[in-house]
């Protein structure tokens, strides 16, 4: 089976002559694929290539992608954004006078965001910037195989998991079929009973009604209709989960149809344990849609 999961998690580290860097890759499940993105300053050029590597690897999810750099060169200093830090200030300044608190000082916007900058060691050339976008994106490739790796792991588990729902629904469909409210004697003797109470009706049922009353008994004294369809779905979910490609959508869809079955199984039964198992069937139906929910 090839049951991919849309729950994963994968890390990897590396270390060039100037920098260490960490990737971090975590994905849970969701309807598309979505891809947020956390780069550190100075490497937006890593931006489109890193969403088109994860495109790649994953069809459905959303994928949390970061990368936190550290710089080893000693002589990287930090340096001040002025510009930024002018704004800050002068921000702070305006609401310290609008709302009567204390001037602040340079010190108290120093921390935010931007204000102190590490040090680039000069500006690379376009080969520098290349060649340390390539290592980093290598690096990157390793991580979502990782991610694709652990998300194929865990669909194997869960493949496993619903390939043992599938089977207990399978089961209690077959169950159902052999209730004594479905053998050919009871349907034909509560049908007849059935007959008996319209035609002793007072005042007589005319035609018309009749016929519509004795429509509606047959349609909602045999089941056997749904029971077909919930070999039919069974079928086709174990052919789903042998293909090839993602099938979390197609299951989710089938779901509701399983549930459908299930629902109308339990309207039109008149027996104690037709009904119980049509209970348990949807249980089990529920507990297998859970399932596909982490299905990519």
């Amino acid at each position: 089976m090839s049951i991919t999961s849309m729950t994963g998690y994968a890390r990897q580290q590396g270390t060039s002559d100037q920098i260490s860097w960490i990737w971090e890759a975590k994905s849970v499940n969701g309807k598309g694929l979505e891809v947020r993105l956390r780069l550190p300053p100075g490497h937006d050029s890593l931006e489109i290539p890193a969403r088109e590597r994860v495109a790649r690897h994953a069809k459905r999810g959303n994928i949390n992608l970061s990368l936190n750099i550290v710089r080893l060169a000693e002589n990287t200093a930090p340096a001040i954004n002025r510009a930024l830090l002018d704004q800050y200030l002068t921000l702070a300044m305006d609401l310290a006078r609008d709302h009567g608190l204390p001037t602040p000082c340079a010190e108290s916007v120093m921390g935010l965001r931007g204000v102190i900058e590490a040090s680039d060691d000069g500006a690379m050339d376009e080969k520098d910037l290349k060649a340390r976008d390539a290592l980093l994106l290598a690096s990157l490739d390793e991580t979502l195989a990782g991610l694709a790796e652990m998300r194929k792991s865990e669909g194997t588990r869960l493949a496993q998991v619903l390939t043992a729902e599938l089977d207990e629904i399978e089961r209690l469909s077959l169950a159902a079929r052999n209730t004594a409210a479905l053998r050919p004697d009871a349907i034909r003797n509560r049908f007849k009973a059935q007959m008996d109470d319209l035609l002793a009706a007072h005042p007589p049922l005319n035609e018309d009604r009749l016929a519509q009353e004795l429509a509606l008994l047959i349609a909602k004294g045999d089941v056997r209709e749904e029971l077909d369809r919930l070999g039919a779905h069974v079928q086709a979910a174990r052919e789903m989960l042998a293909a090839p490609d993602p099938v979390g959508r197609r299951l989710d869809f089938l779901c509701q149809e399983f549930n459908r079955e299930s629902n109308t199984l339990c309207s039109k039964s008149a027996d104690v344990d037709l009904t119980r198992i049509g209970l348990a069937l949807k249980a089990v139906i529920e507990q297998f849609r859970e399932q596909v929910q982490n299905i990519e």
